[in-house]
């Protein structure tokens, strides 16, 4: 089937096997290696991106779905060069160890800011659910996303 999708501000159209999901769609079609795969059962969060404006598991959904969409990665937060400020958060913060669930992590804390900007403690854990991470303990996860929020 032929999708039309547009990826971090570029349309991209490709033939694709109706069964393929979307987050091996952007890996494998496209490249972006930064949506990581880690279950493929919906249960880690690894992989969320933003389809319209909302915050997906792309191992849970076909890149059919997305056709006529638009879809941001991990790779599409950055800016001129910069990174986004969550991003930064995340660095500054360390917010992360091995790395894995960060991409993840970072798609769904954006989304959580976007629509609640100065989240409590109580609030970030919460909007985390369904992200999991196997080597913080999530404090300094939560802490970066209060960087970014501008809180304390």
């Amino acid at each position: 089937m032929k999708v039309s999708i547009k990826v971090n501000g570029t349309l991209h159209e490709r033939e694709v096997e109706p069964r393929m999901l979307l987050v091996h769609f952007l890996r494998e079609e496209l490249g972006l290696t930064g949506t990581n795969v880690g279950c493929d059962t919906s249960q880690c969060g690894a992989c969320n991106i933003h389809l319209n404006g909302q915050v997906v598991k792309s191992c849970t959904c076909l890149a059919v779905q997305a056709d006529g969409g638009e879809v941001t990665t991990i790779e599409g937060l950055k800016s001129n060069g910069h990174l986004h400020p969550m991003q930064e958060a995340f660095w500054e913060k360390h917010g992360l160890q091995c790395g894995f669930c960060t991409p993840g992590m970072i798609m769904t804390s954006v989304a959580l800011l976007e629509s609640n900007p100065h989240p409590t403690d109580e609030e970030i854990r919460h909007g985390l659910e369904g992200n999991l991470c196997r080597c913080t303990g999530y404090q300094n996860i939560v802490a970066a996303v209060k960087a970014a929020a501008g809180t304390k």
